[in-house]
């Protein structure tokens, strides 16, 4: 029964469950499902009322991610019943510990981003800022902390990987982070680590699941990234220019140039010339992936392309190259796309 719209408010959404349940026959033969939008806000506390009426299936997803507000996120329902059991009676079988790998995951796959005050799986749901806050932490954690950070995957261990760091070190915080390589992931894992780790003194959580989700900068092809080269200048009338080296899985190396009213701008202008795919930008977001002057910077990039929206997300060391591999791996997607659409239209003729 769904509340396609986020209209329902939880007591009367209950109440329908509950009605149905006692003036539907046979009613217990069969399994209520709840399937809430969250236009104000409450799919979660909908999905939960209906569970507490009968319902024993909740349509929901990673995040939240759906139609216009979202729908009710996966994380928030299922751990809402692990931590107030004895209020609502009944559990899961989901394994709470893969919880924000899997948002983690999702995030990297759509390029949309968790609010930081996300509820469970946001950078900030184990935060405490506030002194008083930290204070009642230091004495008991279940002051402010109503669940554990382990129980959804958040390391906490306080273990400081770096360049001496060696393979089993590396595959047991990605353990802990919820990442079970095999061996020809974890020695591909390792290299990007090793890499890193010349560039910086301590590599962070954050910098880990970033190589175990791909997002390093080694994209996926058709297109890679070779060489970036920058021209600054300073002052009003001054024009950057980019150029860029990209190679192409056909056996092509393509060179291009292109100026820009910012380096970034130039960049984007060359890559778009080197792989004949013009887009129309709609958001571009930086930000300091860890701590730190040696931080990892991470670049989002939303384009328009051919009448389709795509997302890219790319990290490194130098945010001019972040910027550009997110923006290689958007191209990627459209090529992508283009060599599997002929196919597809095929398959569709009568």
């Amino acid at each position: 029964m769904p509340d396609t719209v986020g209209y329902a408010v939880p007591e009367e959404y209950g109440a329908l469950f509950r009605y149905l349940r006692e003036h539907v026959r046979g009613i217990d033969e069969a399994i209520l499902s709840c399937h809430c939008h969250d236009d104000l806000g409450l799919a979660v506390a909908n999905s939960l009322a209906a569970v507490q009426n009968g319902a024993r299936q909740v349509e929901c997803t990673i995040n939240g991610i759906g139609e216009r507000a979202g729908n009710a996120a996966l994380e928030e329902v299922v751990m809402a019943l692990r931590t107030r059991a004895a209020h609502y009676g009944v559990g899961t079988r989901i394994q709470t510990r893969k919880l924000y790998p899997a948002s983690r995951q999702l995030v990297a796959v759509t390029g949309s981003p968790v609010a930081r005050n996300k509820a469970i799986v946001g950078e900030n749901a184990f935060a405490h800022e506030s002194g008083i806050h930290q204070h009642g932490m230091l004495r008991n954690r279940q002051t402010y902390e109503i669940l554990s950070p382990d129980e959804v995957g958040v390391s906490r261990s306080q273990l400081v990987l770096g360049k001496h760091s060696g393979r089993a070190a590396l595959a047991d915080r990605l353990r802990e982070l919820g990442f079970d390589l095999d061996e020809a992931a974890l020695n591909q894992a390792f290299a990007h680590f090793k890499a890193l780790a010349d560039k910086k003194k301590e590599v962070f959580d954050a910098d880990l699941e970033a190589i175990a989700l791909g997002q390093t900068g080694a994209e996926q092809g058709p297109w890679r990234l070779l060489a970036l080269q920058i021209q600054g200048a300073i002052g009003r009338d001054a024009v950057p220019s980019a150029s860029v080296r990209l190679a192409h899985e056909d056996g092509r190396i393509v060179q291009e140039a292109a100026v820009g009213d910012g380096p970034v701008h130039a960049i984007f202008a060359a890559i778009e010339r080197a792989t004949a795919t013009p887009v129309t930008l709609r958001q571009f977001q930086v930000r300091a992936l860890t701590t730190g002057e040696d931080a990892q910077g991470e670049a989002r990039v939303e384009v328009e392309a051919e009448g389709r929206e795509y997302r890219g997300r790319a990290v490194s060391t130098d945010i001019l190259e972040a910027s550009a591999l997110a923006l290689v791996e958007v191209l990627n997607r459209i090529e992508r796309r283009r060599s599997i659409q002929p196919a597809a239209e095929r398959m569709a003729l009568p």
